[in-house]
């Protein structure tokens, strides 16, 4: 390959993400630590962590952040344990099942949470109908903790980030190591912990550090459960001064560190470079037969556990369908008209148009330099190259929110960019925010592609006398096409569903994405849930045409995406 071009490829990537990643940071950090006469501060932060509203907010933003991923956990390990080692009716469609709950955005899905356990849901009606509480009896189980249901409603929609990472680390694990412990006398739980749970340690960082930094900053759930006690929410509501008041930026710079020394602690202690393996040819390792009753109790903890995350769907679905719901188990009368209101209303079409632009061309541009960048890092051997593949999965470590503020921040007006004032226009730095957001599902789709495709077709082609970059195009891009559309796909699906970019950045109707239109129309009084809902479902049934569709292309090779 022409060193000239990896140096190029270098250089513009280099560029983007100094104007479009570092330098809003900056902006966080100049905002909440230099004073009105241009000196440094940091009167502003600790003023902040003296405020007891924001401390608390901070402090449950953390305590959030370890619930909803220790559950995460809980689900996720058992089930990915027992899917690698284990064959158990309806395994095929179990697994595959298991992927649901990544179909909706945890906000929308908080909707029909909502529904179905508020005070006159679908759960109290139940009760009086089993006569296990009086008529007339109400009461909303997580008005009462919210905090815990925004971690359930987190953990559920996030665990599958978890199961894929364990997934596919416990299948590259060699069976040898794990059957000489057993040999050795070590067996059941302590052989998982000693043995099994240190070699998978790399990749349930991988997961876990993503749910945790999502469940830090998450902003749409709390928006839903109308919980203001967390840093997240503090931030929205503080935009309206960005301006003028300093709090806002040293409260994205706290997030902001927090999650940088969070994932470095994390990473120092979890995420180091796990331990080689010998060919997995050594035993005659693999999923084995149990008792039929045993096997069912398998069956009934994937599918119980399936139930489960579904529950926010199911929730949402009903409510999409019905015309009014209200103390009982169902709905009592089912009406296609939200979907027709969904599709016709002024607000929705437009939106619908919006994110599908913003995500088209995004996406687009994400596949150009995703590929440009995998080829250089996996091809090439120029110096540095590993620093190019370090900022392209930066943005998984750094919360959306963080980089939309920073986005609100230098585009103020007199700064070099008020030309990108999403004010007037928010569609450049939305395309740009999606495409920095989603950058790091094509350059790991895409060097995982380039590193199964042998060098030697390449080679044999220059050998013929063709060019090295006219080589890539007609030989390498071909193999790894299946790869390519994976990431291009995942990508655009959740680009089309970004929540912290849209709900901070679109500020004009005439602008709002799907997941902006979805929030204003759930704050409706009216049918605005009904039909926010139905549009939450199309929204589903899009995203999950496309999870699916990567499952299959990808299979357990679909958890190295979500890596950071």
């Amino acid at each position: 390959m022409s060193q000239s071009f990896a140096r190029l490829v270098f250089f513009v990537t280099a560029l983007f993400f100094a104007v479009f990643f570092i330098w809003p940071i900056i902006q966080i950090l100049k905002g909440g630590f230099i004073d009105a006469d241009g000196h440094l501060t940091f009167a502003y932060v600790t003023a902040l962590l003296r405020d007891p509203i924001y401390l608390g907010g901070i402090g449950n933003s953390f305590l959030l952040a370890c619930t909803t991923t220790s559950l995460a956990f809980l689900i996720a390990l058992p089930l990915a344990f027992i899917s690698d080692r284990f064959l158990f009716p309806a395994k095929g469609i179990l697994s595959s099942l298991v992927l649901i709950p990544m179909i909706l955005p945890p906000f929308v899905g908080a909707i029909g949470i909502k529904q179905i356990f508020g005070q006159y849901g679908a759960f109290n009606a139940l009760l009086i109908q089993l006569h296990l509480r009086p008529e007339g009896w109400t009461y909303d189980w997580f008005a009462v903790c919210p905090f815990l249901g925004i971690a359930v409603v987190n953990a559920l929609s996030l665990y599958p980030i978890v199961y894929l990472n364990a997934a596919a680390a416990l299948a590259n694990i060699d069976p040898a190591m794990e059957e000489a412990a057993q040999n050795l006398g070590c067996t059941g739980l302590r052989r998982f912990f000693k043995i099994t749970l240190p070699l998978i340690k790399p990749g349930l960082f991988a997961g876990g550090t993503i749910v945790f930094i999502w469940g830090f900053t998450e902003l749409g759930v709390p928006l839903i459960f109308d919980y203001p006690r967390v840093i997240a929410v503090q931030i929205f509501y503080g935009l309206k001064d960005i301006g003028g008041n300093p709090f806002p930026y040293a409260l994205v710079a706290v997030m902001l560190a927090s999650t940088v020394i969070l994932y470095a602690v994390g990473k120092g202690l979890f995420g180091r470079q796990g331990h080689a393996m010998m060919a997995k040819a050594t035993s005659s390792g693999g999923p084995r037969a149990l008792p039929a009753a045993k096997a069912w109790l398998c069956t009934a903890l994937f599918g119980g556990i399936t139930f489960l995350a579904v529950l926010p769907h199911i929730g949402v679905v009903l409510v999409a369908f019905s015309r009014d719901w209200y103390a009982s188990v169902f709905p009592a009368h089912l009406t296609l008209e939200n979907f027709q209101l969904a599709l016709g209303n002024n607000l929705t079409v437009p939106a619908i148009a919006n994110s599908l632009k913003f995500a088209s061309i995004s996406t687009i541009f994400d596949v150009v330099l995703g590929i440009a960048i995998a080829y250089v890092v996996v091809r090439s051997k120029i110096p540095g190259r590993q620093v190019l593949d370090f900022l392209a999965m930066l943005p998984l470590a750094v919360p959306g929110l963080v980089i939309a503020f920073g986005y609100l921040a230098m585009s103020q007006e007199g700064k070099f960019f008020a030309f990108l004032n999403p004010v007037r226009d928010p569609t450049i730095l939305l395309i740009i925010a999606y495409s920095v957001r989603r950058l790091p599902y094509v350059v790991r789709s895409a060097a995982a592609g380039f590193q199964q495709t042998s060098e030697t077709l390449e080679e044999a082609a220059q050998n013929l006398g063709c060019p090295p970059l006219k080589a890539t195009f007609k030989i390498t891009l071909p193999l790894i096409a299946a790869n390519l559309i994976a990431g291009g796909l995942l990508a655009f699906a959740f680009a089309m569903l970004e929540v912290s970019d849209s709900l901070v950045l679109a500020q004009k109707q005439a602008f709002y994405p799907i997941t902006k239109a979805i929030l204003e129309l759930f704050q409706l009084l009216g049918d605005g849930k009904f039909i926010a809902s139905a549009l939450g479902v199309w929204a589903m049934v899009f995203l999950g045409v496309t999870i699916v569709g990567m499952s299959i292309v990808l299979g357990k090779k679909m958890g190295a995406i979500f890596r950071v």
